[in-house]
């Protein structure tokens, strides 16, 4: 999936389509440690693209269940010390029992303490780390637009600092945007997928981050995988546009959108290069 060209995406398509069986076929368990405000979304769409979520971050327990998942996500969304201090547990456990995570900054750049959380835990190495181009660029430490959670930066502005992190950290780095881009150090994808209602519904970049997860859980290849995730949001929310009315049914035939995703639909929308 190295660098590749418009023309090849219903070969790409077929490829996701794949990913979206196995998660199906395996419903993998996707630990969650994400922020208030997204929760029931984020596990919506976890089920309705056949995963089985779980939400779960006293530090009582969130060790024993990272070691039972197929995958973890951590979001800053929310914070607190608590849960910094459980996600780092859980960050930890993952990497000792060879779960991959992802890693979402939110709101990085907006404040310092929010910074630095994202920079600790990107210490922790995670599999894929996603974000949009201001959070990017904050956890890399470079100055970059930022208002609350929100990018006002491009993800091609972001690229070469997503570069420098992905080879400095062994990881995946995802930058979402008006077009999406995700590299590993060495091969950049681009998906041109989505709807410009997406970003009027909050959770939904969270969500992505949680389906990222799901697809960790079945495919090897954290680019792979990062591509894979990028394509079924995407296309399920252009689907989910073409029957909404606003940003209040955009959630719900999201949610459909997800649960009914084919190999035609990707063949016919999935823009992956």
């Amino acid at each position: 999936m190295a660098d590749v060209h418009p023309s090849t995406a219903p070969h790409l398509a077929a490829a996701v389509h794949g990913v979206v069986t196995r998660i199906r076929a395996a419903a993998p368990l996707v630990h969650s440690i994400t922020n208030y405000v997204v929760m029931n979304t984020t596990a919506n769409a976890l089920l309705a693209l056949g995963a089985s979520p779980a939400m779960v971050h006293a530090l009582e327990e969130v060790e024993d269940f990272t070691s039972i998942s197929s995958a973890l996500v951590v979001n800053i969304g929310t914070l607190s010390p608590l849960w910094v201090t459980a996600m780092q547990r859980a960050a930890v456990r993952a990497n000792e029992r060879g779960i991959p995570w992802v890693l979402d900054p939110v709101g990085a750049g907006a404040t310092a303490y929010r910074t630095d959380t994202a920079r600790a835990l990107l210490a922790l190495r995670p599999t894929i780390l996603r974000g949009n181009a201001s959070e990017i660029l904050a956890v890399a430490g470079e100055a970059g637009g930022t208002k609350g959670v929100d990018s006002t930066a491009g993800s091609d502005a972001a690229l070469d600092a997503a570069t420098r992190v992905a080879q400095q950290h062994q990881c995946t780095v995802v930058i979402t945007g008006a077009v999406d881009i995700a590299t590993d150090g060495a091969r950049v994808v681009h998906c041109g997928n989505g709807h410009p209602l997406m970003p009027r519904v909050t959770g939904l970049g969270c969500s992505l981050s949680a389906l990222t997860g799901a697809c960790l859980a079945v495919e090897t290849d954290a680019l792979h995988a990062a591509a894979a995730a990028l394509a079924i949001a995407g296309t399920a929310g252009e689907v989910a546009a073409e029957r909404a009315k606003g940003p209040g049914t955009l959630q719900l035939e999201m949610l459909d959108a997800l649960y009914q995703l084919t190999p035609a639909e990707f063949a016919a929308k999935a823009r992956l290069w």
